[in-house]
């Protein structure tokens, strides 16, 4: 069973879930897919869009990217576990680990792998794919969110003002 197929199946049926939008999982494939065709098409055959590598050190595209590729992994599968390991009695506003510091941490981790990717080989082109899947993402972050206000309201409107949607709030500002 893929990834998809069993995180669909780890919410049926569940009282402690409470819903994403109906395209999320869909959409999520599509521009996967076309992210990985544009980056690859770009960055190793057609070089339409490179000319940034010419620019920025190979040492720094390998560190940046490792990072970010490594902070990617990180999110998801934390966002993932807390959200989908534990069958809790009823839905939960969860403020914990990595939840405590953005909202949609999951999301937030798949953005930043296509980025490390970018950094690792710098393709403009790619980096379009990029934008228009973040306002994607962003649109159904915001659908998602409307589900949780209005299942949890004043709690969840709370979270939203404690916690930052993407970039989390660093201690002192």
């Amino acid at each position: 069973m893929g990834h998809r197929e069993s995180k669909r199946a780890s919410r049926e049926g569940r009282k402690d879930i409470i819903g994403e939008h109906r395209l999320t999982d869909i959409g999520q494939i599509i521009f996967a897919v076309l992210f990985f065709i544009v980056w690859i098409a770009d960055s190793f055959f057609l070089k339409r869009t490179t000319f940034l590598n010419q620019y920025i050190p190979l040492w720094l595209q390998i560190v940046l990217g490792t990072i970010l590729l490594v902070l990617s992994a990180y999110l998801a599968r934390t966002g993932m576990n807390l959200v989908f390991s534990e069958e809790r009695s009823e839905a939960v506003v969860i403020r914990k680990s990595v939840f405590n510091h953005v909202r949609h941490p999951v999301y937030l981790g798949e953005l930043l792998l296509y980025l490390g990717l970018i950094i690792l080989s710098p393709s403009l082109a790619a980096a379009v794919v990029l934008l228009i899947t973040f306002a994607f993402l962003h649109y159904v972050a915001r659908y998602e969110e409307n589900l949780l206000l209005g299942h949890f309201g004043d709690e969840y409107r709370q979270y939203m003002n404690d916690v930052p949607m993407w970039l989390p709030r660093f201690p002192g500002k």
